[in-house]
């Protein structure tokens, strides 16, 4: 019986592993390292976006990036205002949560989106340059 309930539990549990990693890939974003994130925006072509907050930007961003607010009721509206789909988009956030629900909304927009994995905690760590 107790043999029974631990089984029912692993597979309970090995196909929520299963269902969680297959939401990954059905991403229309690709997720890159730092070091692929920085080779990337060196391309003036590509839009490099901080989804952070404002205050979260003043006190430190990447370079020629533009701040849009993924938690801003109006991410969506300004997206479509101030970026060009017709261009790539490379977005990042403090950690990489946030910019993945904000490459997730752009895709379902039309727009090629590349994500900083890690986010720009993980860029700092590493030295990358910021501006402040």
């Amino acid at each position: 019986m107790i043999k029974t309930i631990y089984f029912t539990l692993f597979v309970c549990a090995f196909a929520f592993f299963l269902y969680a990693c297959s939401d990954k890939a059905k991403d229309n974003f690709k997720n890159l390292s730092a070091d692929e994130f920085e080779r990337l925006i060196e391309d003036e072509n590509i839009q490099c976006v901080d989804v952070r907050t404002v205050a979260e930007y003043s006190e430190g961003h990447i370079g020629g990036s533009l701040n849009i607010n993924v938690m801003d009721d109006k991410f969506s509206m300004n997206a479509d205002e101030l970026l060009d789909k017709a261009r790539p988009v490379a977005v990042y956030c403090k950690s990489g949560r946030r910019s993945r629900n904000a490459a997730r909304l752009l895709t379902e927009k039309g727009f090629e989106v590349y994500n900083l994995d890690k986010g720009f905690d993980n860029w700092k760590e590493l030295g990358k340059d910021i501006e402040r």
